[in-house]
């Protein structure tokens, strides 16, 4: 089996390129591919140097599964070409509600690869991804009825133009020196910002209309879900304070019990000074953790939560891995 990264050279595609390393899965060649301004750059993975190809002009058919880790447009552009030949896994939004492409978290829904109909699966958003993963044992036991979440996200998640921008800042402003914005609204150094992608006429970000779309997709189309999503000044990892109402009663034990259970999440909930988890915590680990779990006492059947989880990893190259982990698992069912 050969396999292709489209975006090597990028945040996810690179991060593809390490979770591939460290699961050791079984392949005969890798095609690392890009644009035309990386063509011929040096990758080493698995101790061999590989040189990056032009997207433009490859085979696709080379490849039994390629990963798409380079952008909307490119997966517009490429991806159903690729699709013709091989199995696209793919990291962009561009396919994330078509109703013939599955949604896939593989600890969540998983037999949803059964619906397989134009070789293309689409990775959720790595926020959704990381929420997601931390209700879908709650939602089986309680049945979740309504979310209400704020998102706390890195810059990492727009690639990594704003990651370089947030250390330009922070230098910038520790200097004394005046700054501009290129990848923001506004400064992001030592600063918020309450605004990820663009608004929609109802107030709502694309990006909180994302969440709110694909957890339904993932989870249950009947749950209720309302979305902040905020920019915070953090290279890696996002965070997320999520307020659940059950359909049914619950104990916190119930709860603790069910999240340390379920594959992919970890509690991290002690009532004492640094007893939680915080994107530093979170970098480099395969994890979804969880702290902060208590009732909300204000509603009937209440909870709240505090997740957080390395979006370059869970939310996207993990992920993307663990698909096709799966699909090799089950040689392709639904296809």
């Amino acid at each position: 089996m050969n396999i292709a990264i489209v975006g090597a050279t990028g945040n996810v595609g690179r991060k593809t390129l390490e979770v591939l390393e460290r699961k050791n899965i079984s392949f005969n060649n890798i095609f690392l591919l890009a644009s035309s301004k990386s063509v011929g750059t040096k990758i080493f993975f698995k101790s061999k140097e590989y040189t990056v190809t032009n997207l433009e002009n490859f085979d696709f058919s080379k490849a039994k599964i390629i990963f798409f880790a380079a952008g909307k447009k490119i997966s517009e552009k490429f991806a159903a070409k690729a699709a013709k030949s091989s199995l696209v896994i793919d990291n962009s939004s561009y396919y994330r509600m078509d109703p013939d492409v599955p949604l896939i978290v593989p600890q969540v829904n998983s037999n949803d690869l059964n619906k397989i109909k134009k070789n293309i699966i689409a990775n959720p958003n790595c926020s959704t991804a990381q929420l997601v993963i931390a209700l879908k044992p709650l939602h089986d036991l309680f049945k979740i009825k309504r979310l209400v979440v704020s998102t706390y996200q890195s810059v990492s998640g727009g690639g990594k133009a704003p990651m370089d921008e947030l250390l330009e800042q922070t230098k910038l402003i520790l200097d004394k020196k005046k700054v501009s914005s290129k990848n923001f609204t506004k400064q992001i150094a030592f600063n918020i910002i309450p605004h990820i992608d663009v608004f929609s006429d109802d107030g709502y970000t694309k990006e909180e209309i994302k969440m709110t779309n694909e957890t339904k997709k993932i989870l249950d189309s009947k749950i209720d879900l309302t979305a902040t999503c905020v920019r915070i000044p953090v290279s890696v990892s996002h965070s997320e304070s999520v307020n659940i109402q059950f359909e049914k009663p619950f104990t916190l034990k119930q709860v603790k019990e069910a999240l340390d259970n379920f594959e992919g999440c970890k509690v991290v909930d002690e009532r004492s000074d640094g007893g939680y988890s915080t994107p530093v915590d979170a970098e480099g680990r395969d994890e979804t953790f969880i702290s902060r779990i208590r009732e909300d006492k204000t509603i009937k059947n209440g909870l709240n939560l505090w997740i957080v989880s390395d979006n370059l990893l869970r939310g996207a190259a993990l992920n993307s891995v663990e698909i096709a982990e799966t699909l090799i698992k089950n040689n392709f069912y639904g296809r």
